[in-house]
């Protein structure tokens, strides 16, 4: 009983986010249900720098919460250490969204009264609320994030709203003076990079034709990606005089503001896919080994580009069969003309 009082009538909610930037974008659409259901609750993010920055741009959050631990870690004193230090916040709430066995060992620790997350990595006593996953039902992760946010005795929303990030305008001013841009320009942004393997990435040399195509066409491009895509970027850049290669150089804060500058963004299936859909721009999506119905672009005006191959989504980082045709075999033409189309 302590349990269903506490989780339907919650004030204060410690949400342990993921450490992927898209499925932060996703975790938004948590908080937006939870905020119409519950108007006055108080929502805390705790998610790692990578991710974190993403959720200064949501409304529906009190507080954005770093975690200052390596990617992988399990850091028990550290993870210890911060129990303890927010333990005083007397949330009455959390909610696990990653299925690691650690990401639940802060709340456990806090005594969070009432502690949900999905049965993975043999935590469910860590749980106070363990949810057993099935996938039929809840084949998106978006799905599984709202199921985690809503009492057991309420049914899954028929319909989602999309995510939506705020732009800081002031922000966004001297970051395109900063970087040197014109905003008033036919702006399409590319992001070719994908954080979690080479097998999402179209090919750089189709993206180098497509910038070429498009800055003939009288259109400017901006290159965006972390400085893990930077070669990629400046690959491109150098063989597409007139694009502009922002890959590496921008904060996480300043792409999501620079990207809504941007009326149509080509990507891979990364986090910038899910940060373009959710600031406004038109987002046409490269899909390859990855799977729809798992991770779709979220946006309502987003397009997607896939093959229907037999061993596509294969859902590995690397294509385990060395051709790599479901990105390969998508022509640069059908990229372009999706650009073109209503532009």
């Amino acid at each position: 009983m302590t349990r269903l009082a506490r989780s339907n009538d919650p004030a204060q909610v410690l949400v342990i986010g993921p450490s992927w930037v898209g499925d932060m974008v996703m975790a938004q659409v948590l908080f937006q249900v939870m905020r119409r259901r519950w108007p006055q609750v108080q929502i805390d993010l705790l998610a790692p720098p990578a991710s974190a920055p993403v959720g200064l741009r949501m409304a529906e959050l009190r507080r954005v919460i770093s975690l200052e631990i390596p990617h992988g870690r399990l850091a028990i004193k550290a993870r210890r250490g911060l129990a303890r230090e927010l333990q005083p916040t007397d949330y009455d709430w959390a909610i696990c969204l990653p299925n690691s066995f650690k990401s639940a060992l802060i709340p456990y620790w806090m005594k969070v009264p009432v502690r949900s997350g999905f049965r993975r990595e043999m935590r469910a006593w860590l749980l106070s609320d363990p949810h057993r996953l099935n996938r039929r039902k809840l084949p998106r992760t978006v799905d599984q994030y709202v199921a985690l946010g809503l009492p057991p005795r309420l049914p899954q929303p028929h319909s989602l709203p999309a995510p939506r990030l705020q732009i800081d305008a002031a922000a966004r001013s001297l970051a395109w003076q900063e970087f040197g841009l014109d905003p008033g320009t036919r702006v399409v942004a590319l992001a070719p990079g994908a954080e979690f393997g080479p097998a999402k990435r179209w090919p750089v040399g189709h993206w180098t034709r497509l910038a070429q195509a498009l800055l003939q066409s009288g259109h400017a491009v901006w290159l965006f990606g972390s400085p893990k895509d930077a070669a990629i970027t400046q690959e491109i850049a150098a063989q597409a005089p007139g694009a502009i290669d922002l890959g590496g150089r921008t904060t996480l804060l300043q792409a999501i503001d620079l990207l809504s500058l941007a009326p149509i963004t080509v990507s891979n299936d990364s986090g910038l896919m899910h940060v373009a859909g959710a600031v406004g721009s038109r987002v046409i999506a490269i899909y390859g080994p990855t799977s729809l119905a798992m991770t779709p672009p979220l946006s309502e005006n987003a397009q997607v580009l896939r093959r229907d191959l037999p061993c596509s989504p294969c859902g590995k980082r690397v294509c385990p069969l060395k051709h790599h045709r479901c990105m390969e075999e998508i022509e640069v033409s059908q990229v372009l003309a999706k650009v073109l189309e209503n532009a």
